[in-house]
């Protein structure tokens, strides 16, 4: 099984924002999910990102590989 860290795409049309899940690159993007990690919300000023960092780094040494975009939440996270 291939686990994935990637954004779940969550709110309505014009209203959205995303969670970071944990997940097998299987399944829809938002489809079922492992774990949720954290979010990120670009319509605040500036934006909002939560991650749960042990939680990120336990399965990234576990084998889940973040996706480009989750990758560059990372750093901005620290």
């Amino acid at each position: 099984m291939a686990v994935v860290i990637r954004l779940k795409r969550m709110g309505t049309n014009k209203k959205m924002c995303h969670r970071i899940v944990v997940t097998d690159v299987r399944n829809p993007r938002d489809g079922r999910f492992i774990e949720e990690i954290g979010s990120y919300d670009a319509r605040k000023n500036p934006p909002l990102i939560s991650i749960k960092k042990d939680r990120a780094e336990y399965w990234m040494k576990v084998g889940a590989k973040p996706s480009e975009t989750v990758k560059s939440l990372l750093k901005k996270a620290v």
